[in-house]
């Protein structure tokens, strides 16, 4: 699906914004819910979930310039993943 699609897909707003995609917002959850999990059940340290996502990030960036991706698209998703590393790093100190 390509950044076309999704936007085709969202549902715009009052004020012109965008409704995130119904399968971003659920894949996300469903990718935190599963990382919180891990951490939960100790199978996960809170340190490797921290690193899971500083290499999402990094991924996240490679990705997004070889494809051309915007900047703003860009950083609202490392925005998202920053709020995800936020929930690990509270519970890191």
């Amino acid at each position: 699906m390509t950044n076309d699609t999704i936007i085709a897909a969202s549902v715009p707003l009052p004020g012109g914004a965008i409704e995130p995609d119904a399968h971003g917002q659920a894949a996300l959850l469903l990718a935190e819910s599963i990382l919180h999990a891990l951490v939960e059940t100790r199978t996960l340290s809170i340190d490797a979930a921290l690193s899971v996502i500083k290499t999402t990030c990094e991924v996240k960036r490679e990705v997004a310039e070889s494809t051309g991706e915007s900047d703003g698209r860009m950083k609202e998703s490392l925005a998202l993943l920053q709020a995800i590393s936020a929930t690990f790093a509270v519970d890191a100190q």
